[in-house]
């Protein structure tokens, strides 16, 4: 009985060592994985920086229309349709009418006081030389284009002569009132320095269509820009 006495203790002892070696090896175990290399941290990718779209050169201002209309004058003569007058009128018509029988340049009807004539077949606006005549009718109630003209028309005033797109501009270097049946000289040139003539009656009213006076203003072109 001693001898399995001891063998059983000597059983005991050695089941009782190897669980306890299990035990510690457990624990071991635990502590290495928890004592560990922490994980590696996730690598961080620079953010990518957007290339900055290049902001194309502006494109040139485009050049300036030019708002005188006398910047770009006509460079041949044409057929006036309209004229304006600084201070005087904005833009009326204008006719283009022929001479009667005794060569004299034809005038508006009576009944209208706001046209223009131009002697039709003469000298046109835009003509590098001779006198573009034209006229215009003077009413005694004070109410035409005529009368306009004779209140405020003087030396400097600008006369623009148009048709579309045409333009002739011209400046008043003169301004003249003579007897009725007077004929000033080369009034009604075809030749030499362009000139516009405008014609009205002035003076005394003595009749219908009958006055004292004519008063004449001669304009002379003005220069195109440069």
């Amino acid at each position: 009985m001693a001898v399995d006495e001891r063998r059983s203790r000597r059983r005991d002892l050695a089941l009782a060592t190897g669980v306890g070696a299990l035990v510690l090896a457990v624990v071991l175990a635990w502590l290495l994985l928890r004592d560990g290399p922490e994980p590696a941290a996730p690598a961080v990718v620079p953010a990518r920086t957007a290339t900055p779209t290049p902001t194309p050169a502006p494109a040139p201002a485009p050049e300036p229309v030019p708002t005188d209309p006398c910047a770009r004058p006509a460079r041949t003569g044409f057929a006036p349709t309209s004229i304006s007058i600084d201070g005087v009128v904005r833009r009326t018509r204008v006719l283009a009418l022929p001479r009667d029988a005794a060569g004299v340049p034809g005038v508006p009807p009576v009944s209208d006081k706001a046209s223009f004539a131009w002697d039709r077949g003469g000298v046109e606006p835009g003509s590098t030389e001779g006198h573009v005549l034209l006229n215009a009718h003077t009413w005694p109630d004070g109410t035409a284009t005529g009368n306009r003209l004779l209140d405020g028309l003087e030396v400097g005033g600008r006369i623009v002569l148009r048709a579309g797109r045409q333009v002739a501009c011209y400046t008043v270097a003169e301004r003249t009132e003579v007897p009725a049946t007077a004929r000033p000289a080369r009034w009604d040139a075809v030749d030499g320095p362009p000139a516009v003539v405008i014609v009205v009656c002035s003076g005394k009213r003595l009749g219908p269509g009958s006055w004292t006076h004519r008063t004449l203003w001669v304009a002379t072109p003005v220069p195109a820009a440069a």
